[in-house]
Order: structure tokens, then sequence, then C-alpha cells
């Protein structure tokens, strides 16, 4: 079944299925779910899927050109992988799974705070990947975080500002049950448990080591989440943060006009329009619903990225008619590494490049700078 599943995965949407067939039921509920009753979580695929771009005609597609440019680099497409928590738990060390086929595809990564694998580790298969930083109550760790992001060569910070709490997950909760539970849960999945529980020792957080120790179980990382993460944190401690990190400040978890007019005057280099994934405030707009006008209110000063909903080529298309410079991926990535580790990384870049091949010809676009509001069909 798994196999034959592997052979005939064409999508986004067959590595999903993948996932869920590999991976111990409370691990795939963890990358599957959302907030509440995950209304934003379906608005982030839906919405995105609602916008209709305007077919033409007779324009001189025969070479297209998705490179583009962000953070000072060249990149072979206006696409990378977002931080994703305990990815390393979705395959054998796969974190750097994932940086090794995002270095194959000349596309960025942004690694987790709460990755598996330390960003160390990580920075060593040869791909230093950018980092994401959360706020917690420590400022000395926080500190320390930052130093280690400079001491590895990490090119630019991404600060998440939209998780001074924790989102109530209804499946989250539902799936975490006792330790019986989810050894039978582990015991269901051979392939799973022989490749990361056995051979992807040893298993921890491993950013948090300092603070969580080296075999923390994913109740106690919970906890410390949310014992830990500050409820006071305002713009006066980004400016902290502007101070310690000299490089590219991207500001991620953005949804707000105003909010991208505050990260802009504190210096922010970059901003992500983001709702976690549909993981924190259920209700609130979906990426694609708040990208417009949240773009237009930088004027382009700096770069806008996006995330949220982003299953395909042309969903990144859409993302970038309505105001995105550069999308990150997200659940995408996530379920192809949990289905073919590296290699479904690598497939679905492949599949993202291929489909914004098609829906850059069929909309007569040969760059991604051609890409703008006009293609989007409001008919």
């Amino acid at each position: 079944m798994q196999a034959a599943v592997t052979r005939k995965a064409a999508s986004v949407t067959d590595y999903r299925a993948l996932a869920k067939a590999r991976l111990p039921h409370f691990l795939f509920e963890y990358v599957d779910g959302g907030s509440y009753d995950e209304v934003t979580l379906r608005r982030n695929v839906e919405d995105l899927r609602a916008i209709a771009l305007r077919q033409r005609v007779l324009r001189d597609v025969s070479a297209i050109d998705l490179s583009a440019e962000l953070l000072g680099k060249r990149w072979s497409m206006p696409v990378g992988l977002g931080p994703v928590g305990l990815s390393g738990l979705y395959a054998r060390r796969g974190e750097v799974q994932a940086a090794r086929a995002a270095a194959a595809a000349n596309v960025p990564m942004v690694l987790s705070t709460v990755s598996a694998c330390s960003l160390r580790e990580v920075a060593a298969c040869g791909h230093v990947p950018w980092y994401q930083l959360y706020f917690v109550k420590d400022r000395g760790f926080v500190s320390h975080l930052i130093a280690r992001a400079n001491e590895e060569g990490c090119s630019a910070l991404f600060l998440t500002v939209d998780l001074a709490v924790p989102g109530s997950r209804y499946r989250d909760a539902r799936a975490v049950g006792g330790r019986l539970r989810r050894a039978a849960e582990v015991l269901a999945r051979p392939s799973w448990l022989w490749d990361v529980a056995i051979r992807g020792r040893p298993i921890s957080f491993g950013n948090l080591e300092p603070i969580v120790g080296k075999s923390a179980p994913l109740a106690d990382f919970q906890r410390w989440i949310h014992d830990n993460f500050d409820a006071s944190v305002s713009w006066k401690d980004v400016a902290w943060v502007r101070e310690q990190w000299k490089g590219p400040l991207v500001i991620k978890g953005v949804l707000d006009p105003d909010d991208a007019r505050e990260a802009l005057a504190h210096g922010a280099d970059g901003i992500v329009v983001s709702n976690h994934g549909g993981r924190q405030l259920d209700g609130a707009l979906s990426s694609a619903r708040a990208l417009p006008s949240v773009a237009n209110s930088i004027g382009g000063k700096i770069p806008v990225l996006a995330d949220g909903g982003v299953r395909s080529g042309l969903d990144v298309v859409r993302m970038l008619a309505l105001g995105a410079d550069f999308v990150l991926l997200g659940r995408a990535w996530a379920y192809a590494l949990a289905g073919r580790g590296e290699a479904g990384v690598a497939h679905v870049l492949k599949l993202i490049e291929a489909e914004m091949q098609v829906a850059m010809a069929l909309t007569g676009c040969a760059s991604i700078a051609e890409i703008d509001e006009a293609l989007i069909d409001r008919r």
C-alpha cells in the first residue's frame, strides 16, 4: 500500500495521504491540525484556490524564468521551506534531509526554533538555513539563540510574533493520549518506528536542549511551550532583537496593515503574511485574503513573503499575483518529508517548479516580475 502511494504521488495531496499512512496518529494530527474548529485552516486552502487567474494566449512563453532574488541571493524560484516544528520526527534526522533537498533545488529553508535537529547539525550538512526565532520569557536564552545563529553563519533571522499564547488545538488534545496509547500507535507504524524511533536516535528538541534536556518527551515539550512563551512581548522587544542581530530581520505572522507598517518602522527587512497555518486564532483571515492590503501598506519598501494553504505551484503563482514577493511552504514539505524523506521533499519542489511553469505559460508570464495583480480575473 505504502509503496503504491509513493510511486503514484503526483501532488502534495498524495503526500498528505502517504504521511497519514506512515506517521503515528498523534504525530500526523500534530502536523495536520489547526486551532479550534479549524475554520482558518480550511480558509487558507479554499480562499487561495478560489483565486481565478486570467488565461492569456499568443504570448511568447517559450523561455520562462522562475528565478527570484530575496535577502541578497538569487534563488531558482520564489519558494522556500518555511519553519515547521518537530519535522525531525517525521523522518530520520528530518530537518537535515529537508535542508539537503532545499540546497539541491537552490531554494532557502527556515529552521524552526522547535526543530528536532539542532541548528548546528543542520548547518553541518552544508546548507546553512535561515533561523526562525520565538520569544520566550528567558531573554538570556533568546540572546543565546541569536548568538548561535550568528555563530553558525545564518544569513537571516525570522522572528515569529503571532504566538504570544499558543492556540487551542482540539485535535492535539484528543490525539495526545497516555503512554500506552502512544506506544500502540507507534507499534502500528513499523516503518516509522525503525526509521525514526530506532535509527533516528538521539531524539530531542535540538535547539532547546539547554533548557528542556536531551530526552524530553513530547508531553513535556508541549508543557514547556505553554509555560514559557511570553505574552508580554511588544514592539520594544523587536527593537531589542534588532540591536543584537545585524543581518536581515524578517517579522513573521503579520495579517494587519498597521502591524506591517510597525514592522517597517522598527527596522524589519521583510515580513511574512501568515496566520501560523491556521494554528493560532481560528476565524482569522486567510493569508490569501490578508495579503493584498498588507502588501499595499508596505508599498514595495521591503519584501513581502506569504505562507498558508499553498499546495501547488499554481497556488504559488496566485500568492505572487496577490502581492507576495516570495512564498514559503509549510505542510506541503512536511507531508513530503513524512512520506518519503529527502526524496519526497525534492519531488515536491520539482512538482512546484513544473506547476509554476505551466501556470505562468498559460497566463502569459515569462518571468516572475510579470506576475502581479493584473493577473487576477475579478469577473
